[in-house]
């Protein structure tokens, strides 16, 4: 059994533990409102973007003159995954969850016969996949001295997905990271983004608008800036579901300290008394034997 100046340490620093947490969650809880305000206001952006880039690709479906990052380039056998996690950690599974969605992505298309390479965002996701996949490794995008998430983050990442598209390095690219929902839930996304997808409810609802100058040198020009956008909007997303997982992480983890500290506090009370008791009887037991 543990000495009661083991039991006082031990105290001690369950308790400087519990302090390094809340402070934590705090900050946590401060950075996730600006970082939430942030994620939604960049959704209507998103959206619109992708309203348009529907009611364009509705009106150029067919045309031999069509872009490459819409047509694609007519196979389907190599695929990049965009893997976008965090820098810390701390955040509970936060960065797990995306590493195992794009992982089950990576086996099944390893199962199909396809060529598969990761581009990882965030070290966290490089180091869970750079074990057993980091042969498959092509870039990596550091993140850690980028205080405040820009457009020119997101647009230098989408420079090196659509400079490899045009090497020919992919047929496919889908990006991976965590869709902010609330504080206690983010939802693992894989999004396609080379060749754009469109949804057919959106192609229907924008193809009766006419363009000028024609649909597929607006396509050229707004196809490469939609890539920009999503990849914007799936960092945003990913800093506040960062945050968010965070603040519940150090929230859960003051929360078991301060049930530690009450049960260490009993086992040494405990062994408090029953030191005094013993001292206690062998005072009296002296006492007699004279």
């Amino acid at each position: 059994m543990p000495s009661l100046k083991d039991l006082k340490n031990r105290i001690g620093s369950v308790k400087n533990t519990r302090k390094i947490t809340k402070a934590m969650q705090m900050v946590a809880a401060a950075k996730l409102r600006r970082a939430q305000d942030a994620a939604e206001a960049a959704r209507p952006y998103a959206d619109r973007m992708a309203a348009v880039m529907a009611g364009l690709t509705a009106a150029a479906a067919g045309s031999d003159l069509a872009p490459r990052l819409l047509a694609g380039t007519g196979e389907d056998r190599r695929h990049l995954l965009v893997v976008m996690t965090s820098e810390r950690g701390l955040a509970g599974g936060f960065n797990s969850s995306i590493v195992k969605l794009a992982r089950q992505r990576l086996q099944e298309l390893q199962a199909q016969g396809k060529q598969v390479s990761i581009l990882t965002v965030g070290k966290k996701g490089r180091e869970q996949l750079k074990r057993e996949y980091g042969d498959l490794f092509v870039h990596h995008v550091d993140m850690s001295e980028v205080k405040r998430i820009g457009y020119e983050n997101a647009r230098q990442i989408a420079d090196e997905i659509l400079d490899r598209f045009d090497a020919g390095e992919f047929d496919v690219a889908t990006l991976f990271y965590n869709r902010f929902e609330s504080v206690i839930s983010q939802v693992p996304t894989a999004r396609q983004v080379i060749p754009a997808v469109v949804e057919e409810s959106e192609a229907s609802a924008s193809a009766l608008y006419d363009y000028e100058p024609d649909e597929t040198a607006i396509l050229n020009d707004l196809l490469p800036r939609s890539v920009a956008t999503q990849v914007f909007a799936a960092l945003l997303e990913n800093a506040a579901s960062e945050q968010g997982a965070r603040m519940t992480a150090m929230d859960n983890a003051t929360r078991n300290a301060g049930d530690m500290i009450d049960r260490l506090t009993t086992v040494y009370n405990r062994s408090r008394q029953a030191a005094i008791t013993k001292e206690l009887i062998e005072i009296i037991s002296g006492a007699e034997a004279l």
